[in-house]
């Protein structure tokens, strides 16, 4: 009972301290849609403004006129300004951002206090978001109980000496020189249910076998659950952080301002700082001050370099956009093999689709979200995979990015009815030592 009473009272001074976080509070999301090209041009111009004035959550993801955007009370009236002379109509979709945030948070910390996890109990719930080290702790977990079929090693650390762990998942028979499919999560430090759908799919894997043995044949899965693992804690501290994209290592200025983090998926040095990549450090989309500057990006280089000749297919999962995106993201020519990535991304989106309804879009990344350069799946295609993709998550929650946690079952299942579907297809088109080409 006295320990039921501390949690509650370390419950309620997490509340108290959310109540007094308000670097959202006021602000409102309002969806905006432009009947004509003009218009458009215009919802483009504001969304590049580089300013707090606005924050536009949905813009660049297959944009056909709609957007939400985030204001602050300060400059909501110049936004409607400038959006009533543009003619574009607006309308009111949330009227307090931050009090959102805030019960999300809440709900998140409370939900962890009720329902810890303790390693040996089983597979990891999908009734609340985890933490990075009780995703590690899952993993050291299924190592010791599956000693035969799983493997886990430690590839390094995050800037704030976090440790990044992959999971190796085998069939156990011993045989060496598999294919391999590698997926990873967690690039973005707001997007929790990507870690969520990969700790799923790891589960899948390992715990139900029997059910997806056929997936492990001639390949080896290697899975690395959370690639920002710095940015991913920083956004469970308060509503005031929720939103953090970025890593923790932080840049000094010239004028002494210091700005945080780099966006780990415009850092690989393909094509980097080039269109939609910033070489601003306070910006979401800041590409770092060199290729491979972020020790988590030289982990999932590394990874990729030694996967040389048995990696076929690398899955990077993301939210949101509800899509497969292939490359090329760095401008709007395709691939040689691009029939091989639609036809397999297709099949992804199929059986999600079949599944329970939700729709998912297949292209490449510029021609469904716009040049994103810098980016792992193009560096990984460069680099020998045969199949790489982006797979963007559906819009849930406040802002697209926060699912609630009663929407992450549905999410995560979907999802690996997805990849499970993209899993099976590989192993039949691309079998033990062939490689790109049909």
């Amino acid at each position: 009972m006295l320990k039921q009473f501390f949690q509650f009272l370390l419950v309620l001074c997490g509340a108290l301290a959310l109540a007094s976080a308000g670097r959202y509070d006021g602000y409102k999301v309002y969806e905006i849609k432009a009947k004509n090209l003009a218009g458009r041009k215009a919802l483009r111009a504001l969304a590049s403004e580089v300013s707090d004035k606005y924050e536009f959550l949905t813009l660049g993801r297959n944009f056909n006129g709609s957007a939400s955007v985030l204001v602050s009370p300060e400059n909501e009236a110049a936004l409607k300004a400038v959006l009533e002379k543009q003619q574009i109509s607006h309308t009111l979709q949330n009227s307090n951002f931050g009090r959102t945030l805030q019960d999300e948070v809440l709900q998140h910390r409370m939900l962890h206090q009720s329902k810890p996890y303790a390693a040996g109990t089983g597979r990891l719930g999908t009734e609340r978001y985890h933490t990075h080290s009780e995703i590690n702790a899952y993993l050291d977990d299924l190592a010791a109980r599956y000693p035969s079929r799983v493997y886990v090693k430690i590839v390094g650390k995050s800037y704030e000496g976090r440790l990044l762990k992959t999971i190796t998942i085998t069939n156990g028979d011993g045989r060496a020189g598999k294919n391999v499919i590698f997926i990873d999560g967690g690039f973005h430090a707001n997007e929790w249910i990507s870690p969520a759908t990969v700790v799923f799919s790891i589960g899948e894997l390992v715990e139900n076998f029997e059910e997806h043995a056929e997936l492990l044949n001639d390949y080896d899965w290697i899975v690395l659950p959370v690639v920002n693992p710095d940015g991913y804690e920083y956004t469970q501290l308060s509503s005031e952080t929720r939103l953090w994209r970025k890593t923790r290592q932080p840049v000094t200025l010239s004028n002494g301002t210091v700005c945080y983090g780099t966006d780990p998926n415009r850092n690989f040095d393909f094509h980097w700082l080039e269109k939609g990549a910033s070489s601003d450090p306070c910006s979401n989309f800041y590409a770092g001050p060199r290729p491979f500057s972020e020790p988590e990006t030289v982990v999932v280089r590394d990874i990729l370099h030694t996967l040389r000749g048995r990696g076929i297919l690398y899955l990077s999962l993301h939210s949101y956009g509800s899509a497969f995106y292939y490359p090329w993201g760095w401008g709007p020519v395709l691939p040689d093999t691009w029939e091989d990535l639609h036809e397999v991304g297709v099949v992804g989106a199929e059986a999600i689709h079949a599944y329970n309804g939700t729709e998912y879009e297949v292209g490449s990344s510029t021609a469904l979200y716009g040049e994103a350069c810098g980016a792992s799946d193009d560096y990984a295609f460069n680099d020998g995979f045969a199949l790489t993709y982006t797979m963007e998550l559906p819009f849930a929650g406040s802002s697209g990015f926060e699912p609630p946690a009663s929407d992450i079952d549905r999410l995560v299942r979907e999802t690996w009815a997805g990849i499970r579907a993209v899993g099976k297809r590989v192993t039949v088109k691309y079998p033990l030592g062939r490689k790109r080409g049909r």
